[in-house]
């Protein structure tokens, strides 16, 4: 087999993620990966942001499952489950946004949630329909990697990614048994505490990336007070992908009553990506 048919199989054999990670790689370019919560401001304006993010130069989009009690969120995300839980949905209205973009566009879609919402859906069930419906991987916030077996091995065999958080005060030990539970990237936290623009990110954060490596191939997207572009290029450096998300949920619901809505958020996401695409040159 040619080198370049036993990577078109290879390909193949990827969920979308895992595909968006290797091209990535091959251009030896750090990622975008752009959070928004389901829902906010309603779930049709979801669908058309995340066609229009795509547009804007986003990698991988984070689909929020919004929830009552969101502990690991800071006030923008907080606020935007509260606006979206006001318009009454469920998991299932979720998976069917998601199957109207599948049938738009290929861009990669990891679910993001907290244990709550998919325990009392049903793992199996939530696992299965977020398949059928064209999302390519799991982000559970509070499950711990301990504790996801069954989830882990649910995602591996209906070939979703499952994403675990690495923290700043995460031990040597301890992200060694991350690193084994995740599938398709680890999420690295990239501050302690909750989800929020930072004016400034730690100055430890490139010495703490260096040693999540040690411990795994798989790519490290860095999240948690990325608010500009300027912070995005440094990390690119580094980073396999950054991860933006109270920034663009802020500009979501400052224009969300607008019709400058849809360029707000494109000009926010073109301007990261230009600055990625120069982290590397």
């Amino acid at each position: 087999m040619r080198a370049g048919e036993l990577w078109t199989k290879i390909i193949s054999l990827m969920n979308r993620i895992e595909q968006k990670f290797a091209e990535l790689r091959a251009k030896n370019q750090p990622g975008l990966i752009l959070y928004l919560t389901a829902g906010d401001p309603n779930l049709d304006t979801t669908e058309k942001l995340i066609l229009a993010l795509e547009q804007a130069g986003a990698d991988i989009i984070e689909l929020g499952v919004p929830f009552s009690d969101p502990m690991a969120d800071g006030p923008t995300i907080q606020s935007a489950s509260e606006r979206a839980l006001k318009n009454y949905f469920t998991l299932d209205d979720i998976f069917a946004t998601a199957e109207r973009i599948r049938s738009q566009s290929q861009i990669p879609l990891l679910l993001f949630s907290y244990y709550n919402p998919i325990f009392k859906f049903g793992e199996e069930r939530a696992v299965s329909l977020a398949q059928e419906a064209g999302i390519d991987g799991m982000l559970v916030v509070d499950l711990p990697p301990e504790e996801s077996e069954n989830l882990g091995k649910l995602c591996a065999d209906y070939g979703l990614s499952l994403v675990h958080l690495a923290t700043p005060t995460s031990t040597p030990e301890r992200l060694k048994l991350i690193a084994q539970a995740s599938s398709g990237f680890i999420y690295y936290v990239s501050v302690t505490g909750v989800t929020g623009a930072r004016e400034q990110l730690p100055e430890d954060l490139i010495e703490h990336l260096r040693l999540v490596k040690k411990f795994t191939d798989l790519p490290i997207a860095v999240g948690f007070g990325i608010s500009r572009s300027e912070q995005a290029k440094e990390l690119g450096r580094i980073a396999d992908a950054v991860v933006v998300g109270s920034a663009l949920v802020k500009l979501i619901e400052k224009y969300s009553s607008t019709d400058k809505l849809f360029e707000e958020v494109k000009n926010f996401a073109r301007s990261l990506k230009s600055e990625l695409e120069k982290s590397r040159s």
